[in-house]
C-alpha cells in the first residue's frame, strides 16, 4: 500500500509535524515524583525514534486541586520542568515534536491521598458522579479564577521546558467539559446557564495561556465529541462549542476522541476495547472540520497505518491518534513509511496490560511487546556474548516471543509445537464472539521468530530422549497448561463438560446451560455469550464479585452490557459443588447458604488450568539450562508467559 497522505507533513500553528501519526495524552504510571523521570523520558523517546510525528505527553495538574493518581505530572510546581527539558530534548533529537497536556479532572476523582483518604472534588456544580461515587464541591468565582490562571502558568512551564505546544483536555468529562455541559453545570452566574456563559470557562483558559506563551507556541483542546452517556455531552453539543472556540482563533488544534469518565457505559470509549469498530470517531471529525478552520486531530481504535491513511485521504481528519498501535510496536510509524506492513506487530485492543495495567496502578506495557514501559531495561536487544544452541518446547505466545527474542540475541533456536499450529490457547480465545481479533497474536509472534531466524517445528511431541539426542544448551519449557478437572459431588449423574471441550465442538451441549466459573477471565464470559448466540438458555455463576472479575474492566463492563442484551442470567459469589440428572448446586462464598440451578441439561465448569508440568519433570536432572516459562511454570495468563519469555531469552 503507498500512504501518499499519511506521511507527508502537516502545519500546526507555528509547528510543523513530519506526519500524521501522534501519540495521545494517556497516563503511563511512570511517573512516580510528580515529574517526567527517567522512565517516562524512555517510553517516549521510544515513540519518537519509531517514527511518530507528534508525541503528547500525558496529564500535568495545572492546580493542586486537580488530584487524580499518585503519579500524575505536577505541572503547578517548577519542580517539572527540568525533566520536561531532558523529555523535549530526547524527543526532539528524533525530528518529533511533543506537545503536553493541561489537566483538571473537576469532579473525577479516583485516587486517593497519601494517606489514604480521599480527596475534595471541586466542579462547576455540586451535581453527582455515578462512577466513583463523588459529590463535587462547588467552586467560587475566585477559584475559578485561580484555575484559569493556573492552566496558563502551566502552560508557561511546559514552554520554558522546551515543548512545542500544550493540550487543554477537556475530553472524558473532565472539568471543561463539566463546564459545557448543562446538565452537570447548573451555575447561575457568569460561567452558567447560557451557551455562551458555559463557554466561558474555555475561552478564558485559552486567553490566559496564550497571554502567557505568546503567538508562537501552539495551544490545542482535547473534547470528546460524544460521551457515550446518559446525561453527557452529545455531539450537536459538543460541534456548537468546537465551532464557537474555533472561531475565536485561539485554539490552533481541535483533537476529538469519544467517551466520559463519569459512567461504566461512558469509560469504554476512553481505551475503546476490540469489540468497537476501528476509526469509529473519524465521522465526527469530519463534522469538526467542516466546521472550523484548525486542522483535526482523532483517535479512536485506529490501529493500522492503513485505517489512519483512509481517515487523512478521506479527508475527515488531518492527524491520527495511534496510541495503543505504538504501545504495542513503537516502530509502527517507521515501519509503515519503510513499506514493512507486514513486520507491524498490530495491536489486538485487549487492554489487558495498558490501561488495564494503569487501573492496576502499575506502569502500562503490552501483552505482545513488555517491552513498553520496561524501557529502561529491556529498550536495547543486547546481542549474546556466545551463541548457545537453544531448544523451545511449546509453541503458545510464551514460547514464541522466548524463541524470536533469543534468535534476534544470535542464538541457534528451534521450537517445536505439538500441534500443527501455532498459538496454544489463542487458537481457543478467538473462537468466541467478538475476540477474533485476539488472534493476531499468532501472526504477530510467528512475523518476529520469521525476522529473527529461528526454526519452527509443528506436529513434533519432544520428549526426553530427543533433547538428549539434540543436546541443546538451554531448554525453554512453554508446553502450556490443561483444563482443571475438579471433583464434583454427583459427577456421575450429570452432564458435565469443561469450556475446552464446549469450544472446541468436542461436547454435545443440552438446551439449558450452567457456566461454573471459577477463574473470571475471558473463557466463562465467552462461553455464555456464544452458547446465548446459539440459542441456550445460559445461566452463569461465578465466584467472584462480578462476571469476568478478571478481566479488564472496560472490555468486562461492555461485555456484560451484551450479556445483559442476550437475556444471560448472572449470579456472583457463588461456589460450584454438586450436580445431579438436571440440577447444579452452588454455595453462596461467603454465607454458606445454598444456590440451586435446576432445570440443567449441561454444566460446563471453567475452573482454571493445571501445567504441564511433565517434560520439566523428566528434565530434572538435564545437564544443560532448563527454563519453564508461561502456565507450565503455573497457570496464569498470555501476559506472564510473554514477560517471562523475555526475561529468559534476554538473560541467556
Amino acid at each position: 500500500m503507498t500512504f501518499t497522505h499519511l506521511f507527508t507533513p502537516l502545519t500546526v500553528g507555528s509547528v510543523e509535524l513530519r506526519n500524521r501519526i501522534f501519540s495521545t495524552g494517556h497516563q503511563t504510571v511512570l511517573v512516580d515524583d510528580g515529574a517526567p523521570n527517567d522512565a517516562l523520558i524512555a517510553y517516549q523517546e521510544a515513540r519518537a525514534r519509531g517514527g511518530a510525528g507528534l508525541v503528547i505527553v500525558e496529564v500535568a495538574a495545572v492546580h493542586e486541586t486537580a488530584f487524580f493518581s499518585s503519579h500524575t505530572i505536577k505541572g503547578y510546581e517548577d519542580a517539572c520542568i527540568d525533566g520536561y527539558r531532558r523529555l523535549a530534548r530526547a524527543v526532539h533529537g528524533h525530528g518529533c515534536k511533543v506537545f503536553g497536556q493541561l489537566f483538571h479532572p473537576g469532579r473525577e476523582v479516583f485516587g486517593l491521598r497519601a494517606d489514604g483518604t480521599r480527596p475534595i472534588a471541586y466542579a462547576p456544580s455540586e451535581v453527582p458522579a455515578e462512577r466513583y461515587g463523588i459529590m463535587a464541591r462547588p467552586m467560587s468565582l475566585a477559584m475559578i479564577g485561580e484555575i484559569v490562571e493556573a492552566f496558563g502558568d502551566t502552560a508557561l512551564r511546559l514552554q520554558a521546558a522546551g515543548l512545542d505546544g500544550v493540550e487543554v483536555v477537556a475530553s472524558h468529562g473532565y472539568l471543561p467539559a463539566q463546564f459545557l455541559n448543562p446538565r452537570v453545570n447548573s451555575r447561575d452566574d457568569a460561567y452558567g446557564g447560557s451557551h455562551e456563559n458555559r463557554l466561558r470557562f474555555l475561552r478564558d483558559v485559552a486567553a490566559n495561556i496564550r497571554a502567557k506563551v505568546g503567538p508562537d507556541m501552539v495551544v490545542g483542546l482535547r473534547i470528546s465529541g460524544n460521551e457515550m452517556e446518559h446525561g453527557g455531552l452529545e455531539p450537536d453539543e459538543t460541534l456548537a462549542a468546537i465551532t464557537a472556540l474555533g472561531g475565536d482563533g485561539v485554539y490552533d488544534y481541535f483533537n476529538v476522541i469519544a467517551g466520559s469518565s463519569a459512567t461504566t457505559g461512558g469509560a469504554v470509549h476512553i481505551v475503546p476495547p476490540m469489540r468497537i469498530e476501528t476509526g469509529y470517531v473519524a465521522p465526527f471529525a469530519a463534522k469538526v472540520k467542516a466546521a472550523v478552520d484548525q486542522p483535526v486531530f482523532v483517535a479512536g481504535r485506529i490501529n493500522q497505518p492503513q485505517i489512519a491513511e483512509q481517515v487523512i485521504a478521506s479527508g475527515q481528519a488531518d492527524m491520527c491518534g495511534m496510541t495503543r498501535a505504538m504501545i504495542c510496536d513503537p516502530e509502527m510509524a517507521g515501519k509503515a513509511a519503510a513499506g514493512r506492513l507486514d513486520d507491524i506487530r498490530a495491536c489486538i485492543a485487549c487492554n489487558q496490560a495498558c490501561i488495564g495495567h494503569m487501573q492496576l496502578d502499575v506502569p502500562i506495557s503490552c501483552i505482545q511487546h513488555p517491552e513498553t514501559g520496561r524501557e529502561l531495561v529491556y529498550g536495547t536487544r543486547a546481542p549474546a556474548v556466545t551463541a548457545r544452541k537453544v531448544m523451545v518446547v511449546g509453541g503458545g505466545p510464551g514460547g514464541m516471543k522466548a524463541a524470536a527474542v533469543a534468535a534476534e540475541r544470535g542464538h541457534a533456536v528451534t521450537l517445536y509445537e505439538r500441534e500443527k499450529q501455532l498459538g496454544g490457547q489463542v487458537l481457543l480465545a478467538q473462537l468466541l464472539p467478538g475476540r477474533a481479533e485476539f488472534g493476531g497474536i499468532v501472526p504477530n509472534f510467528t512475523r518476529e521468530m520469521e525476522r529473527a531466524g529461528a526454526v519452527v517445528r509443528t506436529g513434533v511431541e519432544v520428549t526426553r530422549r530427543m533433547i538428549d539426542e539434540a543436546a541443546p544448551d538451554v531448554v525453554i519449557v512453554a508446553t502450556g497448561a490443561t483444563p482443571r478437572d475438579p471433583a464434583i459431588e454427583g459427577r456421575a449423574d450429570a452432564h458435565v463438560v469443561d469450556a475446552w471441550q464446549v469450544l472446541r465442538n468436542e461436547a454435545n451441549v443440552g438446551t439449558s446451560v450452567v457456566i461454573a466459573d471459577w477463574l473470571g477471565d475471558w473463557i466463562g464470559l465467552g462461553l455464555a455469550e456464544k452458547l446465548a448466540i446459539d440459542g441456550h438458555r445460559v445461566r452463569y455463576a461465578t465466584s467472584g464479585r462480578a462476571p469476568g472479575e478478571g478481566v479488564q474492566n472496560y472490555i468486562r463492563d461492555q461485555w456484560i452490557a451484551e450479556l445483559t442484551r442476550l437475556g444471560v442470567e448472572m449470579t456472583t459469589y457463588a461456589r460450584l459443588y454438586g450436580v445431579d440428572a438436571d440440577t447444579a448446586y452452588f454455595m453462596q462464598t461467603t454465607s454458606g447458604e445454598p444456590v440451586l440451578f435446576a432445570g440443567i441439561d449441561t454444566v460446563i465448569v471453567s475452573m482454571g488450568h493445571e501445567r504441564n508440568a511433565g517434560l520439566e519433570a523428566a528434565l530434572a536432572d538435564y545437564p544443560g539450562e532448563v527454563h519453564p516459562i508461561g502456565d507450565c511454570l503455573a497457570p496464569r495468563t498470555v501476559e506472564e508467559a510473554v514477560v517471562e519469555a523475555l526475561e529468559v531469552a534476554t538473560a541467556i
